[in-house]
């Protein structure tokens, strides 16, 4: 992959039908979206690629995926195979390479589990080793299935759109009542109905925390049927040349449809005039307009920073009352020796060796190892191994260069030491390392505190609390994983559809 070419200053008196502030996933999807409904669309990045925490960097020979290299969206069938479509919808694709297994579990009392693709071949695995709770472990995963089954047979466009809503609940009646009963309830009360082994949904915890950041009785049903069925039925499929290839592909497919992207593009400010958002300023002070404005960065950075804070409207005041910041993460980039890895070693774990620690910072473990799939992204005879654990920019502010750079090192040891318990001699075998904190997050995505998106205060009715697309700013829409229906590329994704859809159908298209 070869670096992307800076475009030219846009014309500063033009009007945009849409501007879309950042070039992560969601903000792609939805620019792409627009862009092949023949809107004039232009994305504005801060940094020198596309792709947010689902970009790429390359160090001596070593391509690394910035963020999580396990990859739901590519399925070939259903409608759920969200970045498959968002590609195809701008005339790209992308080669990818089937993973066998989701992830392999290495968890307190050895419990060691892998989720295979098959589904079958999972239930058992788990049955076996929670064998009286064979018929709950089927009930609680048959039900994930049910749920998925109504997303899969229906296009995921925009909820906020009465259009839509009446015409897919004509086609599909029974999916949408379907849908409709699991809105407001979260993966934990569901497991609590089949399931007793306390170890058991201990697991279902860990299922839910690996991708949402908290546990299953904060976890909704919605997002956990989503993605607990479809590691089995689209799978898990990493992309040939790394995950930044995605958002490569989204923005050839964007140009070719004739939409813009500038890199190096901050934006300062979301442009108002009588109480709507008509355009951005950027850093170097030009200041550019657009008949809708859509912001790919955080609710706290569009609302508290390219917004006056003292403007906040209520009803994001209510939201910041139900959701937080979830914490950012401490990312630790190996190169190795390919030799260190054993015949049969699984692409992802997780590693926790304390069931109280689950969702502590520096407690769960998450590894990828995407030279399995794709050994191109390393030099021949070694292996990518990319670690990261959750971690807060509490910890890493107010230090000295000298400080900070001592503390990322000791963290840096204490998980290769934790690591050394799966991947014995680790630390010899180092050929390569890069430590990022939250304040690396903060400063190269343009995420407030390095956030990756917003966690429950507490326990809230499933999805009802997450807000749309469509802000109380006319004009202004939000895209991402502070959006519905969360974090996640797929995810993502889905936002990028619904925002795409709404804002298509606000201007008339």
């Amino acid at each position: 992959m070869t670096a992307i070419k800076n475009n030219s200053q846009q014309d500063s008196t033009k009007t945009y039908d849409a501007i879309v502030i950042g070039s992560g996933i969601g903000g792609l999807v939805t620019a792409t979206q627009l862009a092949a409904k023949g809107l004039q669309v232009l994305v504005l990045e801060r940094y020198l690629i596309p792709g947010g925490s689902a970009g790429y960097f390359e160090r001596e020979g070593y391509r690394f995926d910035v963020g999580a290299s396990m990859i739901f969206g590519f399925g070939s069938e259903g409608t759920t195979n969200l970045l498959t479509r968002a590609l195809a919808a701008v005339g790209q694709k992308i080669e990818t390479i089937p993973d066998a297994s989701q992830i392999h579990y290495h968890l307190p009392k050895g419990l060691d589990l892998k989720v295979h693709r098959d589904y079958e071949q999972f239930l058992t695995a788990l049955g076996d080793r929670f064998p009286a709770e064979r018929e709950g472990i089927r009930k609680f995963y048959d039900e994930c299935w049910a749920v998925f089954n109504c997303l899969n047979v229906m296009e995921l466009l925009s909820l906020e759109e009465l259009g839509y809503l009446f015409r897919v609940f004509f086609q599909h009646p029974l999916a949408c009542l379907g849908l409709v009963k699991y809105l407001p309830q979260n993966a934990g009360d569901i497991a609590r109905r089949y399931i007793r082994d306390p170890e058991l949904l201990k697991f279902i915890d860990m299922e839910c925390y690996c991708w949402s950041v908290v546990p299953a009785d904060q976890t909704p049903m919605i997002n956990a049927g989503m993605v607990f069925s479809d590691r089995h039925y689209g799978g898990i499929n990493y992309p040939k040349g790394g995950v930044g290839q995605i958002a490569a592909k989204l923005v050839a497919g964007l140009e070719q449809a004739g939409g813009e992207i500038r890199y190096k593009a901050r934006v300062t400010d979301i442009v108002m005039e009588q109480g709507k958002a008509v355009g951005v300023k950027l850093a170097n002070g030009e200041t550019l307009k657009a008949r809708r404005i859509i912001s790919n960065a955080t609710r706290w950075d569009t609302f508290e920073k390219l917004l006056p804070p003292e403007n906040l409207p209520n009803s994001e005041r209510r939201w910041q009352g139900r959701y937080q910041k979830s914490p950012s993460f401490l990312s630790l980039h190996l190169g190795v020796k390919a030799d260190l890895l054993p015949p049969g070693t699984e692409c992802h774990h997780i590693l926790l060796e304390d069931w109280s620690q689950m969702e502590a910072a520096e407690g769960t473990i998450f590894v990828s190892i995407p030279t399995l799939l794709d050994p191109t992204l390393a030099p021949p005879g070694h292996h990518i191994i990319h670690t990261f654990t959750p971690s807060w920019i509490s910890d890493w502010e107010g230090l000295s260069a000298k400080d900070y750079a001592a503390k990322k090192e000791e963290a840096g040891d204490r998980l290769i030491s934790r690591l050394e318990t799966l991947f014995p001699g680790l630390e010899a075998a180092i050929d390569y390392q890069e430590i990022g904190t939250a304040r690396t997050h903060r400063r190269f995505l343009g995420r407030d505190d390095g956030t990756y998106g917003p966690i429950p205060r507490r326990k809230l009715l499933g999805l009802l609390g997450m807000p749309f697309n469509r802000t109380a700013i006319p004009g202004l829409y939000c895209v991402g994983d502070s959006t519905f229906p969360g974090q996640g590329l797929n995810a993502v994704a889905f936002s990028g559809f619904a925002c795409a859809h709404r804002v298509g159908v606000d201007l008339g298209v």
